[in-house]
Formats: C-alpha cells, sequence, structure tokens
C-alpha cells in the first residue's frame, strides 16, 4: 500500500470515527424534544436534562474527528478537498450553521431558567441534529455516485441537482441510522423512566432504520459497489436487524455495539465502493478526480504520515479515558433543580 492509498484509508477511519461518535450525539440531539412531552412540565424537563447530559461530557470531544478529517483532507488530497468544498458549498454550509445553532443551544440552554427559553434553545439542538444527520448522507451519496465535474475540476451542478432519489435515499438512511444509535445510547446511559422511553423509541425506530438503511446499502452495492463490499451490506443488514431483536429484549448494550458496526459497515461501504476515485466526474470520466491526480507530493503526505504516527494514540486514548471517567448510568434523580438566571416573566 503506498501513501496515497494510506492517507485514502486513514480518512475513511476518521469518519468513521465521526460517524460513530457524533452519530448517536445527533440522534440524541435528534430525538431530545421528544422526551418528556407528554409528563408535567417539570417532570419532563428533568428527562430532557438527563437526555443532554448523556452527551454532555464528551459532544465537542466527538467533533475534533471532523476537523482532524478536514483537515487531513486538505493536506493529502488538496484537489479533492477544493473540489469537494466548492462544489458542494451550499450544503456544507447548511451543515456548519447548523452545527453552530446546535452548539450555542447546548451551551447556554441551561444559562436561563426560563421554559420558553429552553424550548427555544430545544428546537435549536433539533434542527442542528437533523440537518448535518441528513445532509452529510446526501453529500456522500452524491460523492460515491458521481457529479458533474468539467476539466477544471469544478463541480458544475447546482444545489438541487444533488437532491437526486440516490442522495435523498442516502440522507434518509443516515437520519434513521444516527436517530436509533441516539436512541440506543441514551437507553444505554440512563435509568428509570427515562431508559425506558430510550428503550421504547429505539424498538420504533429499528424496524424503518432496517428498511431504509438496507435499501441504501443495497443500491449503493449493486451501482457501484466491488465484490468484497457485499461483506459490508450483509454486516450492515445483520447488525440492523441484531438491534430490532435487542432493543425488544431490552439488551441496550449489545444493541449499542450493533448499531456502531452498522455504522461502520455503511461507512466502508461507501469509501470502499468509491476507491480509487475521490469524485467521480459525470460529465467525463476523464475528469475524475482519482487518490493518483488528487493528492499532494510524496514528502508531504511523507511528513503527515509521521506525525499522525505520534498524535493519533494520544488524542485516541486521552478520549477513551473521558468514557470511560463518564461511564456511568443517569437519571433524573441526578438532576438538580435549574439555576440559571431569570428573564423576569411575569
Amino acid at each position: 500500500m503506498g501513501l496515497q492509498e494510506f492517507w485514502f484509508v486513514a480518512i475513511a477511519v476518521l469518519f468513521v470515527g465521526y460517524f460513530v461518535l457524533e452519530g448517536f450525539d445527533f440522534g440524541v440531539g435528534m430525538l431530545m424534544p421528544v422526551f418528556g412531552r407528554h409528563t408535567d412540565a417539570a417532570v419532563g424537563e428533568k428527562r430532557r436534562r438527563a437526555v443532554l447530559n448523556t452527551i454532555g461530557p464528551v459532544w465537542d470531544g466527538n467533533e475534533v474527528w471532523l476537523i482532524t478529517a478536514g483537515g487531513a483532507l486538505f493536506a493529502a488530497f488538496p484537489e479533492w478537498y477544493a473540489t469537494l468544498f466548492s462544489g458542494f458549498y451550499l450544503p456544507l454550509l447548511l451543515i456548519l450553521v447548523a452545527l453552530i445553532v446546535r452548539i450555542c443551544a447546548i451551551e447556554y440552554r441551561g444559562k436561563i431558567n426560563d421554559p420558553v427559553w429552553r424550548r427555544r434553545c430545544d428546537l435549536g439542538i433539533g434542527i442542528g441534529s437533523w440537518i448535518p444527520a441528513v445532509l452529510w448522507g446526501v453529500a456522500f451519496a452524491n460523492i460515491v455516485s458521481g457529479v458533474a465535474i468539467d476539466e477544471n475540476k469544478k463541480v458544475t451542478a447546482g444545489f438541487f441537482d444533488l437532491l437526486g432519489p440516490y442522495a435523498l435515499l442516502g440522507g434518509a438512511t443516515t437520519a434513521l441510522v444516527f436517530a436509533l444509535h441516539g436512541a440506543v445510547f441514551i437507553a444505554l446511559k440512563t435509568s428509570g423512566d427515562v431508559h425506558e422511553d430510550a428503550v421504547r423509541i429505539a424498538a420504533r425506530l429499528s424496524i424503518p432504520a432496517v428498511v431504509v438503511g438496507g435499501g441504501f446499502a443495497l443500491w449503493t452495492q449493486l451501482a457501484y459497489g466491488k465484490s468484497w463490499t457485499w461483506i459490508m451490506v450483509g454486516l450492515a443488514a445483520v447488525s440492523l436487524i441484531a438491534v430490532v431483536l435487542l432493543t425488544a429484549r431490552v439488551r441496550e448494550g449489545w444493541a449499542f455495539v450493533f448499531t456502531t458496526i452498522a455504522v461502520i459497515a455503511v461507512v466502508v461501504l461507501l469509501f470502499g465502493s468509491l476507491f480509487p476515485y475521490v469524485m467521480p466526474s459525470t460529465t467525463d470520466a476523464a475528469f475524475s478526480l482519482t487518490v493518483d491526480n488528487a493528492s499532494s507530493s510524496p514528502y508531504t503526505l511523507k511528513v503527515m504520515t509521521w506525525a499522525a504516527a505520534f498524535s493519533a494514540p494520544v488524542v485516541v486514548c486521552y478520549q477513551a479515558w473521558t468514557y470511560w471517567v463518564f461511564r456511568k448510568r443517569i437519571s433524573t434523580a441526578h438532576i438538580p433543580e435549574s439555576i440559571g438566571l431569570s428573564l423576569g416573566r411575569p
């Protein structure tokens, strides 16, 4: 394996880490407004705070994987980075704005003790989680299927050209799988009423996730896959079916293992189907970007490899330690009374 292929695999691994970890973050944010809707206002607020606290210590650390993936993409494959970020400018901008809204809503939700303020923050968390969850699937589906690229390596397709049936199915897949991943994570990290609600939501999401995710994986394989990527299709299908059975038996620990495997399988399927291209052109195959014509110089790749060899283990160990420290379950009994500032509403 040459350095170009190595860094293609490394970028795939970074996106695997991002979608596994940030995937349940998105799922928690997507589902958070659902918790406590049909209970007393004070009880419902404690349930939503318990849900948010499941990702409180880790959500910002999970986003490091995206920053690292973007940096690695820029350094290892500058042509890929330039074509992707210019051609997909609007959807990537929408993802960025949604993430900013989500971050602000999470950070400032507890600063003011007012129900209207908290409802608006919950809305921001929900919107800021749903938009990236959908658009990441749309973006990667377009990357795999190819877009119109001219001889100057510029994407000539418009935003609505990116919203074809395959891309929309990809967006529905990531949204449903992330929501299921998040529901199972909440069940794993909570106890009491919140745990029961999470198990019930996960059970309802599991079958739609199997149907939609299975359809997308099969379409990807039949249209763009390699012979070996059938393994990933089967692994994703078996994992999602296992989640259906495990949530029915309230085995959230194993269910989370299998949602994680399903996410990994889908990402490997996408990158495996893409290789050796990084952005296929539907205008002319000669205009496609590959790991060869889109990469940096061998010297740059060599320096990056040495830097990653020293820094990556430190980051992984630190993040693993964070998850170990905050491994215990949370319940509404652990949630204190709100101490935020008052807006002075009558």
